[in-house]
């Protein structure tokens, strides 16, 4: 016989052939109910023979079965449908007890991370713990559609270099047959050298941040969209297609996948047709009135700031989403383009629930600008490191711009956990390296 996956069962009805893992075994006023997980969810089973049952004897959750029987409907049932006198077949049997009980719900409680951690191939298995990664290939699929649809070309950039991108003492140094390498924080000047190749390149990839911070926000190994985007008229075409990007996937993902939230306790998503922006200035100004506190460092906000102004933005311009804008020149990074006053760095910050998850600047692309910011930031033009880098300069990049988003703390803040390592299927951190 075919095999049927759990979500046809309904359209075939009559004699079919499940397999999967054993998910649950129950008795309830005599009968035996057992729930067979297969990649579409679960199938129910009813079993009164009880020599049937006498093939699971000993048999634990995750036991790979073969159940053969008459599919009927019945709205009690998961998808309406149940299975009625099944011939059962243990392909695989588990008898060791899992260290994690799959069948129900898995605490996400702070003191429990490192148990839903340390068991995760097991966990996984979870329904509610798939349904967040299985919405995380979903939010992934309308990233690409989207760039698809605004003609960009993906692009895949070495995680392995001869020196640090951004500079800074925050990359793993490894050896490298020999030489001295770093792990990628991100493919910041490989997507600037494709402007000159495609104009409009993105890539979905792994990033390598040596940060010593033990907080719910990082991630030693994280999920990265890059995107660059050449002969922009001004920073407002790099800002608005950010903002039309989050707005699609967002609506998109809500809509489609309305159930999975919902199951999920996600919160509801509200938006404003565009984001509403405010300056860094502006955030320390309304802060300090409505706290009383004073902010020293004024270069950024403060975590605290950023959780403010997302609460203020929902409640006066009815958006989760909110711009940052004109951060202070000491605070840029030397490929960030000047604004004409030269006051500020043509740079924002996208904030959504409380949390960064984008840093988007229009790039210096002119080369004896480049030369002099890098030489001012104390850089050596000279260096090898960066002369494939300024030969793009050298030989014609147009205007442009783009952004560093992180995918792990966005998927976070879509469910609404807690954690960003919730987010990741693997997380790496100060203390994580297994499994």
């Amino acid at each position: 016989m075919k095999r049927i996956l759990s979500n046809q069962l309904k359209d075939n009805l009559g004699h079919v052939q499940i397999e999967g893992w054993l998910h649950k075994k129950r008795k309830l006023g005599g009968l035996n109910f057992l729930l067979v997980r297969d990649r579409a969810g679960v199938s129910q089973v009813l079993v009164k023979d009880e020599a049937e049952m006498e093939k699971l004897r000993g048999m634990q959750v995750g036991t790979v079965l073969t159940v053969i029987g008459e599919a009927e409907a019945d709205e009690r049932a998961p998808g309406g449908v149940e299975i009625h006198d099944p011939t059962l077949e243990v392909v695989v049997p588990v008898e060791a007890e899992p260290p994690i009980e799959i069948d129900k719900h898995l605490s996400h409680d702070s003191d429990n991370l490192d148990t839903l951690f340390e068991h995760r191939p097991i966990g996984l298995r979870n329904l509610n713990e798939q349904a967040i990664f299985r919405l995380r290939s979903e939010m992934l699929r309308e990233i690409r559609q989207f760039y698809y649809e605004n003609d960009f070309v993906e692009i895949q950039t070495p995680k392995l270099l001869a020196g640090a991108t951004e500079g800074g003492a925050e990359v793993f140094e490894l050896d490298y047959f020999g030489q001295q390498a770093t792990l990628a924080q991100s493919p910041q000047f490989y997507k600037q050298m494709m402007v000159g190749v495609f104009e409009r390149v993105f890539e979905i990839g792994q990033a390598y941040r040596a940060e010593l911070s033990a907080t719910t926000r990082h991630m030693t190994e994280l999920t990265m969209l890059d995107m660059e985007m050449g002969f922009i008229d001004s920073h407002d075409d790099v800002l608005d297609m950010t903002e039309r990007m989050v707005t699609q996937v967002l609506t998109n993902l809500y809509h489609d996948h309305a159930d999975t939230l919902k199951t999920l306790r996600a919160p509801e998503l509200k938006l404003a047709d565009l984001f509403p922006r405010y300056t860094v200035e502006q955030i320390h100004e309304l802060y300090e009135t409505d706290t009383s506190e004073t902010i020293s460092d004024r270069k950024d906000l403060t975590p605290a700031e950023e959780r403010w102004i997302c609460d203020y933005a929902l409640k006066n311009d009815g958006s989760e989403a909110v711009w940052v804008t004109e951060f202070p020149v000491e605070a840029m990074k030397f490929y960030h383009k000047k604004s004409d006053d030269g006051k500020h760095a043509m740079w924002a910050d996208l904030l959504f629930r409380g949390v960064e998850i984008a840093t988007v600047p229009q790039r210096e692309h002119r080369y004896e600008k480049m030369i002099e910011q890098m030489t001012d930031a104390g850089l050596d033009v000279e260096a090898p490191g960066f002369t494939a880098y300024l030969s793009a300069f050298k030989y014609g990049l147009p205007p442009h711009g783009g952004f560093g988003f992180g995918l792990d703390r966005f998927l976070q803040l879509i469910v609404g956990l807690n954690n960003v390592k919730e987010a990741a299927l693997f997380p790496r951190d100060l203390n994580r390296l297994a499994p």
